[in-house]
């Protein structure tokens, strides 16, 4: 499943829709997500921003192996973009230190 988190934009052909993080977190969570698209200013921050999800899968990864989907960012924050971005490499850091350490600890 592709999911697209954002509050304004047309939902894309084929992608799921999304409002809040925790909806997108609760579908990472159930499985099958394969592409997550994420808009960083959602309308309400209090309810959380995309980069929540960023930061919900950088620790899934680090604490509990999870195998994150394709992550796209498609905020008009740029900074925001940045930020969300940094912490894309931070993930696919992980995940081949991950693999890396499959490999030489099998």
């Amino acid at each position: 499943m592709k999911v697209y988190l954002d509050d304004e934009r047309p939902t894309p052909d084929g992608w799921h829709r999304v409002y809040w993080p925790s909806d997108a977190i609760g579908l990472l969570e159930a499985g099958g997500v394969t592409e997550l698209s994420l808009d960083h200013d959602l309308g309400d921050d209090a309810r959380g921003t995309g980069y929540d999800v960023i930061l919900w899968i950088e620790e899934a990864v680090a604490l509990r192996g999870f195998v994150p989907p394709v992550i796209r960012i498609h905020s008009a924050n740029p900074s925001a973009v940045e930020k969300m971005q940094a912490g894309v490499k931070a993930i696919e850091r992980l995940v081949r230190e991950s693999l890396l350490h499959r490999v030489i600890r099998p």
